[in-house]
């Protein structure tokens, strides 16, 4: 991997983790009281549970299509969003952020080892590099949201 390569990887995977010109994944959960997990806001369309979960998914969808040319994506946009405002339990709570880590970890070393401007094989035109984008894209926005959320609600810093 040459040095333009190695900066680019570097920054991407700066950008998927959060913390330069938007907030990180986790800082926006840090502290959030568990009770306010399930509230929505009036005119706000979802809790910060929906939207962490829908990340959990979202993440989940472009991980498996990056490097698997048989996964068939879930049915938009029923699929893609819980239905249920707030999560069944800590566990279920856990479990989506803990999957979100894990499918983020995993896509940065399928970033870090693969050719990113190789289109899929099984793709329109994708390549790792616009999977990428298109993962920090969607995160950031949601994760603005869930700020926003907070912030609604009086429980941001």
């Amino acid at each position: 991997m040459d040095n333009q390569h190695k900066t680019l990887v570097s920054e991407l995977t700066k950008l998927l983790l959060g913390g330069n010109a938007h907030a990180s994944f986790q800082d926006a959960i840090k502290g959030l009281n568990p009770r306010l997990r399930g509230v929505k806001p009036d005119n706000m369309p979802y809790s910060i549970w929906q939207l962490v979960d829908h990340i959990r998914i979202a993440q989940w969808d472009m991980l498996q299509f990056s490097k698997d040319a048989d996964h068939k994506s879930p049915n938009w946009p029923d699929e893609y969003w819980p239905k249920e405002s707030e999560p069944a339990g800590d566990d279920a709570w856990n479990g989506s952020i803990e999957q979100i880590e894990s499918d983020l970890d995993e896509f940065i070393e399928l970033l870090e080892h693969s050719n990113i401007y190789q289109p899929l094989e099984h793709g329109v035109g994708q390549t790792i590099l616009s999977e990428a984008l298109q993962i920090a894209d969607h995160n950031s926005y949601h994760i603005g949201e869930i700020v926003a959320v907070r912030r609604i609600l009086g429980d941001w810093k």
